[in-house]
């Protein structure tokens, strides 16, 4: 894999990892990812942003060949996939400095083996002149880490955002217009890495237009080489009202919860809400978080077993807790055999959530006329002002 050219002087290296279907053991990336670093050439020096993930070793040393000097090398975020390599790329270049938040100086030396002596912090709108060109350091904590930073070079307006407008997608194309996936998958990883601090990445969204960016380079997917459109998407991502869209994330054992879950997404649908239904037992984790941007309404719908709601409900729940979405109500609907109290404590699976929590509708064994009119019932209030 060759190193391509964004622009005379500023070229795209890393990896594309076609193979990777999921991140931090986690997160699903059907579309597989890329670890971008960048190499920005000035009339005296040479500048490396970030490296790859480790796993990709052979591939950016190949890309480093024929590069004799490196002078510093910009550790926009200390995780390994952008920083992993950071080690064999000092002993390449015994010159190079890392260049980093104060607060990465000290997580860098955690995860790596890296001299103290050789990192050299960097504060929130510090400048590094390369000749003719210069660098901009745009601190951007809790987005999604807090040592977190970007770059801007200043004379061709490009914003090195790092993890901030980034998709896992591996592709082909250099520019994100060139691939119809592209939008899809950045709100994908925004549901999934950055929703949860949404009140620190809106106020980080008014810094980064304030550049005027004319290209944002991300350190997964595409060169973003249209930035209205996603800076357009995260506004109203961030800031949008949630739509009439209700999600329903159901399982069941031997049928009666399924009966509950069929009336209400019926009734849903005959208030005029959208819905989108999740089958908990093939959970689709991303695309649920995507779902979770936009939607106002969710109801589990889950069984009682072990004394307690369906396992698989709880990781929907442990999610939702976890990504903090812009939901309005919360719904628990579900059949139990002999005990209602496996599946009450709906509030206790959302600790801080500011959501409005809906009595749950539970029935004992197969649903009868009266637990299918409570259904009709929740469906009001699930539906009312969404």
């Amino acid at each position: 894999m060759n190193r391509r050219q964004i622009l005379p002087g500023v070229e795209w290296l890393g990896a594309i990892d076609w193979n990777r279907k999921s991140f931090d053991a986690l997160i699903p990336i059907p579309d597989g990812t890329s670890y971008n670093a960048y190499l920005i050439h000035g009339e005296q020096k040479t500048v490396l942003l970030d490296t790859a993930d480790p796993t990709m070793r052979d591939v950016l040393m190949e890309q480093l060949s024929d590069i004799p000097r490196i002078d510093a090398i910009v550790a926009h975020h200390a995780e390994p996939d952008h920083s992993g390599l950071l080690p064999d790329v000092l002993a390449l270049y015994p010159e190079a400095k890392v260049l980093c938040t104060p607060k990465a100086q000290g997580m860098l030396t955690d995860l790596l083996p890296i001299p103290p002596e050789r990192i050299q912090p960097v504060q929130d709108g510090d400048l590094y002149d390369l000749g003719g060109r210069t660098l901009r350091f745009i601190h951007l904590p809790w987005v999604h880490w807090p040592e977190t930073m970007g770059s801007f070079l200043v004379e061709d307006r490009i914003l090195f955002s790092c993890d901030f407008f980034g998709s896992h997608l591996a592709t082909s194309a250099l520019f994100a217009s060139a691939d119809s996936r592209w939008l899809e998958c950045a709100k994908l990883y925004y549901a999934q890495i950055l929703m949860p601090y949404a009140s620190i990445v809106r106020k980080d969204l008014d810094k980064v237009c304030s550049l005027d960016p004319l290209q944002i380079a991300p350190s997964h997917g595409p060169v973003i080489d249209q930035p209205e459109r996603i800076l357009h998407a995260y506004r109203e991502w961030l800031d949008a009202p949630p739509r009439r869209l209700a999600l329903v994330a159901r399982v069941s054992m031997h049928g009666s919860t399924s009966v509950l879950a069929d009336r209400m997404i019926a009734a849903l649908i005959a208030r005029g809400m959208d819905v989108q239904v999740f089958d908990l037992t093939a959970f689709a984790a991303d695309r649920f978080a995507a779902a979770l941007v936009d939607a106002s309404a969710l109801i589990l719908a889950a069984p009682a077993v072990w004394n307690g709601p369906h396992p698989l409900a709880l990781i929907a729940a442990a999610l939702v807790n976890g990504l903090r979405p812009k939901l309005r109500r919360i719904a628990n609907i579900g059949s139990y055999g002999w005990g209602s109290k496996a599946l009450e404590g709906t509030p206790a699976l959302f600790p801080g959530l500011k959501v409005e929590i809906l009595p749950s509708v539970l029935c004992r064994g197969r649903p009868k006329p009266e637990d299918l009119a409570a259904i009709d019932q929740l469906a009001d209030r699930l539906a009312v002002d969404a």
